[in-house]
This record gives C-alpha cells, sequence and structure tokens, in this order.
C-alpha cells in the first residue's frame, strides 16, 4: 500500500493500524533549531482522543506521544530540532478486535472495506486499519511540530453544522470552542445538537457535520500557481481526512450563485495599506495566499459503523445484512476538528519553507 507520504519540503508519513500495536509517523524536513515539547504536543493530542465525552466512542487510549528521533533534550519537558527525521510513536491500549468478530467476511457500507478488499485481496475488519481514523492522531502530532515552523500564524476550527443544525454565526465566540464537547463557536446551538446527538446515539445511528478552519496572520505569497496552488493542497489535505465528501475554500459553493461584482473582493489603500473589502476568495487568489484569513470548510459524513440494521454483502457476494457492533463516534466530525487544525499547519509549514526555498 503506497502512498503514506504528505507534503513536498515538509513531509508527513504516517504508519500503523487501529488494532496494531503501535501508530506512529515521521516528518521529515523540518529545520534546525525549532524548540518543542511534548506537554505542547499532548495538548492538540488531547482535543482529538477518544473516549473525552458521551459524544464521541468510548475508546479509551491515553494517546501519549513519545519522541524517538530527531531532537535533542533541552530541558525536562523541552527539544530542540536537529533537522533531521522526526519519529514519533503512540501505543495503543485500548483495542478490542473481538468486537469485530460478527463481521468477518461482510463488508460495512460507506466504509473503505468493500474496495480495499478488491484493491488488496484482502482487508483488516478489526476496526478499519490504516482505513481507521485511528491513523488521524499522528497528523495532529505532526500538526503540532508544523506550528512551530509558523509561529506567527494562528490556526483554529470550529464544529459549525451537526446533520441539519447549523450554528447562528453572530453569536460565533472563539472562547467557547474548547470549553464544550462539541468545539460549536454559538452556545444557543450547544444545547441543540445534545439533544439531537443524544437521540442519534440512542437510536443506534450517525450524522454528518461542517467543519469551518481558520489561519490568520498568514503572509502573502504562499502557494505557487499552476500545480501547487495553496488551495488546491489545502483542499486535498481535508480531503484525506477520513469521512470528508467535500471541501470548500472561502464563500465556495455560494459563489456559484453570485455574479461578479458581488463575488469580487475589492481592494483600496487605507492609510497607505492595502485593505480587502470582503474575503470571498478565502485568503488565496491564483493559488497564492493575500495576507487575508484563510478560510476552509470540510464536510464529514456520518460515521459508517452503526448499531442499525443495513444490508450488505459478504466476502462469497452473497447478500446479507450487517449491525456494527464495537465504540464508535454518534458524529466523527466531532473529533475531526483538531485534525483540520493540524491538516491547514502541514500545507501552510510546507508551503512556507517552499516559499523561502523559492525566494528568499
Amino acid at each position: 500500500m503506497s502512498h503514506n507520504t504528505f507534503g513536498k519540503m515538509l513531509r508527513l508519513t504516517t504508519w500503523g493500524e487501529s488494532h496494531g500495536e503501535a501508530i506512529g509517523c515521521v516528518l521529515d524536513g523540518c529545520p534546525p533549531n525549532i524548540e518543542i515539547s511534548l506537554s505542547q504536543i499532548q495538548k492538540y493530542l488531547d482535543k482529538r482522543k477518544p473516549g473525552q465525552s458521551k459524544f464521541t466512542t468510548q475508546r479509551k487510549e491515553d494517546d501519549i506521544v513519545e519522541i524517538l528521533s530527531g531532537t535533542i533534550r533541552n530541558g525536562e519537558d523541552k527539544f530542540i530540532t536537529t533537522g533531521t527525521p522526526i519519529s514519533l510513536i503512540i501505543k495503543n491500549k485500548d483495542q478490542r478486535s473481538k468486537d469485530y468478530n460478527d463481521i468477518t467476511d461482510k463488508y460495512r457500507p460507506g466504509h473503505a472495506d468493500f474496495t480495499y478488499a478488491k484493491k488488496y485481496g484482502l482487508r483488516e475488519h478489526r476496526g478499519g486499519g490504516r482505513s481507521s481514523a485511528r491513523e488521524t492522531a499522528m497528523r495532529v502530532a505532526g500538526g503540532a511540530i508544523a506550528r512551530k515552523i509558523i509561529p506567527e500564524i494562528k490556526i483554529r476550527a470550529a464544529l459549525i453544522q451537526m446533520g441539519p443544525n447549523k450554528i447562528n454565526r453572530e453569536n460565533w465566540d472563539w472562547n467557547l470552542i474548547d470549553n464544550n464537547p462539541f468545539f460549536c463557536p454559538d452556545k444557543d446551538a450547544i444545547p441543540i445538537w445534545q439533544n439531537y446527538l443524544e437521540k442519534i446515539r440512542k437510536d443506534g445511528d450517525s450524522t454528518g457535520a461542517i467543519i469551518e478552519v481558520v489561519a490568520e496572520n498568514v503572509p502573502i505569497g504562499l502557494g505557487e500557481p499552476i500545480y501547487g496552488k495553496l488551495d488546491q493542497e489545502i483542499a486535498a489535505a481535508m480531503m484525506s481526512i477520513n469521512a470528508v465528501k467535500a471541501v470548500e475554500i472561502g464563500a465556495g459553493f455560494k459563489t456559484a450563485e453570485m455574479n461578479g461584482s458581488e463575488n469580487a473582493d475589492e481592494i483600496i489603500i487605507d492609510n497607505n495599506n492595502i485593505k480587502f473589502l470582503s474575503n470571498n476568495a478565502g485568503g488565496i487568489l491564483g493559488g497564492i495566499s493575500t495576507g487575508q484569513d484563510i478560510i476552509a470548510r470540510f464536510a464529514v459524513k456520518p460515521t459508517s459503523s452503526i448499531l442499525k440494521k443495513v444490508r450488505t454483502i459478504d466476502s462469497e457476494n452473497n447478500n446479507t445484512d450487517i449491525i456494527t457492533k464495537g465504540r464508535h463516534d454518534p458524529c466523527v466530525g466531532i473529533r475531526a476538528v483538531p485534525i483540520g487544525e493540524a491538516m491547514m499547519a502541514l500545507v501552510l509549514a510546507d508551503h512556507y519553507l517552499r516559499n523561502r526555498g523559492q525566494i528568499g
């Protein structure tokens, strides 16, 4: 199975399976003399780890990260990067492979079971193996280091829609994000989502979500025209996240309803400063950052593993039905919030290094 590496100058390779001994990554291309700490990496991993509320999978993983290479210790919790590949590892502790015994030969609809089996001639039925969202923990760890390469850029994300329930954008409050189980920026949406997801969970079903990622203080000039456009690579990064089925930059799909004068982000000089009067482009023009906030959204489909009986086939092409036991997120989009932040950080850090290499 190829294509386990992401990025150009800053390259993240992940390895490991959901029910294996461990998962890990190698971050190659990180400059030397950057100070990092395990507690800083752990802070982002803790936002993503399972079992933090009744609204996520109850699998209990501490997700404690260890650094194996690429750094020199510079204090109790401080490390200095050496410029060599940084290797990170997280041990798996709470696998329950027996939960999947009933689906050894059955393909979960909406899951990668069918395509993996047909392409490779085998598949890992226990949690999905490499297709499991467990792999994304290492993206979050790598993204935490990527943030240190671009410390001036602030990257934040929020859940803005759960199922049919959208936030009221006039209520947006970044201070709420880390103080509720949904990473929700709208205080009025929180109880609505709580009641909605509680019913979904009790019904043995799942629901989708939309996440918005915002990068502030991005310098002008990141991105390469034609085949290395910044928005192109952000879109690819978000689409690589498990269960993501749509990505938009800036006004996105709404631009199809606009005319040119509405869509144009007019530019003026205000007190000798360049000022854009809107940001429909999401901070990127011609594949190159404008200096405005970069705004991306992605839609996460409902979790494929559900307790409701659905029709499928088995490995012998027989019609059957399936109920997926085990511990699964009723809304996998919740834990995708820190993953979206990590992928944005990895793309921007990669393009920062590429830009520095090209124009100094």
